[in-house]
């Protein structure tokens, strides 16, 4: 979808159905987005033209005709010389556009059979066996769940622990300073924008909805492992403690040991952008195709797909539930239907845009939100409690790390920890393959700063911020945020309304915070269906339009189905449980890649090495003359 500007420049999206589309979009956003505005700030006015359903129709208009034209607007191809590695880059992610009447013969034609038809047919089981037999399969996926995240949870501990060391390592180790694509690699994109990309992408909205509650879900029912009594001073220090842990350097490190082998394999052995291509060092390029390989690839789809099928699904739910409690209107089945379309239509049209331009710009919105709600609330929250204890939680984070990393607790830390680590496990396929799209140009050292240094303070400043301003509310009295999620059956999606209701502007953080919600998880839906429109496709080949639309749609369907027929948390834990063997998967994946580093890679100086070497040149330079001396004497 390719024209020309006036000036001979040519540009993506230009084509005469996207600028009727825009045409189309625009007035319709500027007259939802009027509605929406006055309903949040003079609901007593609008609320006699617009209620009930209508509020959620409407919102929908805003949200998807204004995400959809800044998708839609067309941007720049690269053309100088200087921009080969961007074009490079993009083809790894790019999609093949075409007319819609030509789209279903290259879509079949493009599609492995294995990895597309593999996890179509596992979704379509398991949602199948559930509707036949709703008991039987939720009780044979709990006795699965018991198993691996009950006898086998040390070993999640473990692999998370080993890779937040092998992280470090590579930050101040020699490997650090090698250059994903070679020394005369430049990177694709600006590094604001590399880190919006990956953070948007691989956080979701969960953290939106988590921000408020998980560290009130500990203040409640505290860690054993520091063992404070409930509701507590100590509890409020100990809660933040382990919403650190639970979304910090811990969290992200999965991502990097999944994505950076995939890296380098990709950019430097010619491996192709595939999961599997971690297995490069044991199966070789050519082996990448073999059972193991495409075995590897499938569980990755199917990991995407449930994980963030039911995500879409959950998000719907909560998003309605907040809105429930905030307004009191109901929508039956209907309304998480109709959201779930809604999103649907969004997050197709985003990644059909691809990563250049839809992805890129709402990525930048969603930092751009996150750190401006962040920015008000310790403002106008209580700062000195934000300050005060989470300073302590800080440092209780530091100096309990290792400790946390290796308790086993019973189960507690079965339901939090463990389950999280899997969790994260289970999305590092899709996260990981896009940072190793995003990274080339880059050195490892930054990769890992990146990828989990730089995700890993934003989302440590979010829940110090978030959860502390829900923590100093709930404890100082200001606010019972306990009360208002006990009354609805302790849903996580209703702690941040209760919040904004204390504060001053409280109809704006409501506004921003649903906000929030729809792009989170537009970006991390939409980048999912790229990269599994990718891992569909047959090696060598782009995916088509029709590829996104197949795997946005299916993405919608199993959300959909997941909310009609039940059995979401069964599809949930299911998705989760494949984070096992990408624990086992990973740690292959270090071990091949440090192999090749130490074969392939000598000569590299560590960070330390870098500093003393800085040093001793600056050192150098300040000696100072003696012409008394002869050059040869100087030594």
């Amino acid at each position: 979808m390719c024209g020309l500007k006036p000036n001979g420049m040519p540009t993506e999206g230009d084509s005469t159905v996207e600028r009727l589309l825009r045409r189309a979009l625009a007035p319709v956003c500027v007259g939802a987005g009027i509605l929406v505005v006055s309903g949040f700030f003079f609901p007593s006015v609008v609320g006699s033209v617009v209620s009930g359903r209508g509020w959620l129709v409407v919102s929908l208009l805003f949200f998807a005709t204004g995400l959809s034209y800044l998708a839609l607007l067309p941007v720049e191809n690269a053309t100088s010389d200087g921009d080969a590695d961007r074009r490079t880059t993009r083809y790894l992610l790019r999609i093949r556009h075409g007319h819609f009447r030509r789209i279903l013969a290259p879509f079949v034609a493009r599609q492995d059979p294995v990895t597309f038809g593999v996890p179509v047919a596992v979704l379509a089981l398991v949602l199948l066996v559930r509707l036949v037999a709703p008991g039987a399969t939720d009780a044979a996926i709990g006795a699965v769940k018991r198993l691996v995240f009950g006898s086998l949870g040390w070993v999640f501990l473990v692999a998370v622990l080993l890779a937040v060391l092998y992280c470090a390592f590579l930050v101040v180790g020699p490997w650090g300073g090698v250059r994903l694509g070679g020394t005369d690699a430049e990177p694709t994109y600006t590094y604001p924008t590399y880190f919006a990309l990956f953070f948007s992408a691989g956080i979701a909205a969960g953290i939106v909805f988590w921000g408020p509650a998980e560290a009130l879900f500990h203040y409640q029912t505290p860690p054993p492992f520091f063992g404070a009594e409930a509701e507590s001073g100590a509890a409020a220090v100990d809660a933040l403690t382990y919403a650190f842990f639970h979304w910090g350097v811990s969290a992200w490190s999965p991502y990097l040991v999944i994505g950076l082998p995939i890296a380098y394999f990709v950019y430097d052995r010619g491996a192709p952008l595939r999961v599997s291509a971690l297995l490069t060092p044991y199966l070789g390029v050519d082996g990448l195709d073999s059972p193991l390989g495409r075995l590897v690839d499938v569980l990755a789809i199917f990991a995407t797909m449930g994980g963030v099928a039911t995500s879409v699904a959950f998000v719907s739910q909560q998003f309605l539930t907040g809105i429930d409690y905030q307004w009191g209107v109901t929508y039956g089945l209907l309304g998480p239907v109709l959201l779930v379309a809604g999103l649907t239509v969004i997050f197709v049209i985003t990644a059909e845009s691809g990563v250049h331009r839809g992805i890129r710009r709402i990525a930048g919105v969603t930092v751009g939100l996150f750190a401006l709600v962040t920015v008000l609330l310790l403002a106008f929250g209580p700062r000195g409690f934000v300050l005060e204890y989470g300073g302590a939680a800080l440092g209780n984070y530091v100096a309990n790390f290792v400790p946390m990393s290796l308790f086993v607790g019973g189960q507690w830390v079965t339901d939090w920890t463990v389950w999280n680590w899997s969790w994260w496990f289970s999305w590092a396929p899709f996260a990981g393959l896009f940072l190793a799209a995003l990274s080339k140009g880059r050195t490892v050292r930054t990769v890992v700063v990146t990828a989990v240094g730089a995700t890993s303070l934003a989302t440590v400043t979010w829940f110090l911020v978030m959860g502390g301003t829900t923590l100093g509310l709930q404890h100082g009295g200001d606010a019972d945020i306990l009360g208002a999620v006990a009354a609805y059956g302790g849903s996580e999606a209703v702690a941040g309304f209760p919040v904004f209701e204390a504060l001053p502007m409280s109809q704006l953080f409501m506004f921003l915070f649903l906000a929030l919600i729809v792009v989170f998880i537009t970006t991390s839906a939409a980048v999912s269906t790229i990269v599994v429109a990718v891992l569909a496709t047959k090696h060598g080949r782009a995916p088509t339009t029709g590829s996104i639309l197949t795997w946005g749609v299916l993405q919608g369907a199993v959300a959909t189905a997941v909310l009609v027929l039940g059995g979401g948390q069964s599809l949930q834990d299911l998705a989760v449980l494949t984070g096992g063997p990408f624990v086992v998967v990973a740690l292959f994946a270090l071990a091949g890649l440090s192999w090749t580093f130490y074969r392939e890679e000598g000569g590299h100086r560590s960070l330390p090495g870098r500093v003393r070497a800085a040093a001793e040149a600056r050192d150098v330079t300040l000696l100072p003359e003696r012409p008394d001396l002869r050059d040869d004497d100087r030594d």
